[in-house]
């Protein structure tokens, strides 16, 4: 949940408009009846809130000047340009000044729904003009900086010596903004001169070669964090940080706090996961996974058996994986440039959902259907909700309005009766399973190019789940091999067995479940 937009209501925002004009969420929106529905409709137990750490902006507060207009992307600026790891977005707040204590008002809000919230931490860069009020001033990132020494294990970030910073010359004001000595770009872009593609409103953080100063400041951030009530962070871009420091702070995180403080890896080479698995996270974004996998197979370019390729390459990892359709730097699924129709995505979701009992992420407007087709201003029209600028996310600005839709009113009732099946069934959110593809090669009644089907299992409960990633409704007749039922230890009956196959009707895009136990 992107608080930036998820509570604004304002339908008549325009592309790059200021604060003033196309309004923004706040805090207070997320009040206690939408945490209820959450948890009671949607079965979430954690809310990522992402945006909250006060970052980049062309705004200016009390206490809070503006950011310089060249080293911020859109209006309001990325949330992952971090100016103050201990401060708060002032604009979230119906008082800025007390922006805090507003968002610790949210976390106890969250906690006495029951849920646990999570922020994001962002340990690769921080905003070109970063500076903390909050640390003290031998603290503050790169405060005892020698800019001389480049890239050094003392300093906290990564200089070239001797070159002035060149914003693209596409970038407003990039003539009136002067950094010196250049500190390279938190994509690794190691040249004074940054394109536009680059991350050139952000500096990379100097991990060094071993545990330096740089990996104490930000084991500071997060128990700051983890003190005020935070269950729970994202990390950002963790490939680019290196594992060490993840597998020094994760533990040391943990023990300091006294209680569970969960850590979420964005990593996306999967021959990494275990690697970041072993440094203590939680769970794993699948997205070089099961999330590209599935979205092949959505646009037609990937053949269903692709999915029993991906689960049989993570193994024991499968249960420590994030599965999602949608997140903030990915299209969204009903969007022109994905699926084009929420309901497209069914199939999708029954295997993102049921397949394996990794945890499942929505991300707010998702469960709507929402296209994320706007023109909003510095990222154009790109099938992305914008993290960039104020704006209005149609589908969400409805449904607080009691407006939706009637295709975002079923697209919702799709996602509250799924996720009601999954809580209420064992077998579908914890129990074994048992992949059926194999066994329906050269079935006349199963496609596996666009077909897929699996077994889910637990003591007294036994159920089929098929997917039909095609455009026609259809029949399958699976077949369901002697070893299913020697992998289960249940035996074969009349009814059901190894030599009947069990027929199961899906839609056009669609998935269905079968009880078969």
């Amino acid at each position: 949940m992107l608080p930036r937009y998820f509570g604004n209501v304002n339908g008549n925002c325009r592309p790059s408009g200021s604060l003033d004009e196309n309004g923004c969420g706040k805090f207070s929106d997320i009040t206690p009846a939408i945490l209820e529905r959450l948890r009671d409709e949607l079965k979430i137990t954690d809310i990522w809130y992402t945006g909250v750490l006060d970052h980049a902006t062309t705004v200016s507060f009390p206490g809070k000047p503006s950011s310089s207009v060249a080293v911020v992307k859109g209006r309001a600026g990325s949330p992952y340009a971090v100016r103050d790891y201990f401060d708060i977005a002032p604009y979230l707040a119906d008082n800025p000044e007390q922006r805090f204590e507003e968002f610790k008002e949210l976390v106890k809000r969250t906690h006495e729904a029951g849920l646990k919230a999570i922020i994001d931490f962002v340990p690769n860069h921080v905003a070109r003009e970063y500076a903390s009020s909050y640390a003290a001033k031998e603290r503050n990132l790169g405060a005892d900086d020698d800019p001389s020494l480049g890239e050094n294990d003392l300093n906290d970030f990564i200089y070239l010596p001797g070159e002035h910073l060149h914003l693209p010359e596409c970038v407003p004001g990039y003539d009136d903004y002067h950094e010196y000595p250049a500190k390279v770009t938190g994509n690794n872009c190691y040249s004074a001169y940054p394109s536009v593609n680059d991350w050139y409103d952000t500096v990379k953080l100097n991990y060094g070669s071993r545990h330096t100063g740089t990996w104490d400041k930000m084991a500071e951030i997060i128990s700051f964090w983890a003190a005020a009530g935070i269950d729970g962070f994202r990390c950002d871009m963790v490939e680019m940080v290196p594992v060490a420091f993840f597998a020094w702070l994760i533990p040391k995180v943990k023990t300091e706090a006294g209680r569970d403080i969960s850590f979420i890896a964005e990593v996306y080479g999967m021959s990494r996961y275990k690697e970041y698995s072993d440094a203590g996270f939680d769970l794993l974004y699948d997205k070089s996974g099961l999330y590209d996998t599935l979205r092949g197979i959505c646009t037609s370019v990937m053949p269903a058996s692709g999915i029993t390729r991906n689960w049989q390459m993570l193994g024991e990892l499968q249960p420590k994986m994030l599965n999602f359709l949608e997140n903030h730097d990915e299209q969204r699924i009903a969007s022109g440039f994905f699926c084009g129709d929420a309901r497209k995505s069914y199939a999708a979701l029954y295997v993102s959902l049921m397949f394996n009992d990794a945890a499942f992420m929505i991300y707010s407007g998702q469960e709507y259907g929402e296209r994320g087709m706007d023109e909003e201003g510095f990222s154009g029209r790109d099938g992305r909700s914008t993290i960039y600028d104020f704006w209005s996310v149609g589908s969400l600005r409805r449904a607080l309005t009691g407006q939706s839709t009637g295709e975002e009113n079923a697209v919702y009732e799709k996602y509250v009766s799924l996720l009601a099946s999954l809580a209420a069934s064992k077998a579908l959110s914890h129990g074994k399973t048992f992949d059926l593809c194999y066994a329906n090669y050269g079935n006349p009644g199963f496609d596996p190019g666009r077909h897929f089907a699996f077994l889910k299992y637990c003591p007294g409960e036994l159920k089929l789940v098929a997917a039909n990633f095609s455009g026609l409704d259809t029949e399958m007749a699976i077949r369901i091999p002697a070893h299913a039922f020697e992998y289960f230890s249940i035996p074969e009956t009349p009814g059901l067995n190894s030599k009947t196959p069990v027929c199961i009707k899906t839609g056009a895009w669609d998935g269905a479940i079968s009880d078969l136990i």
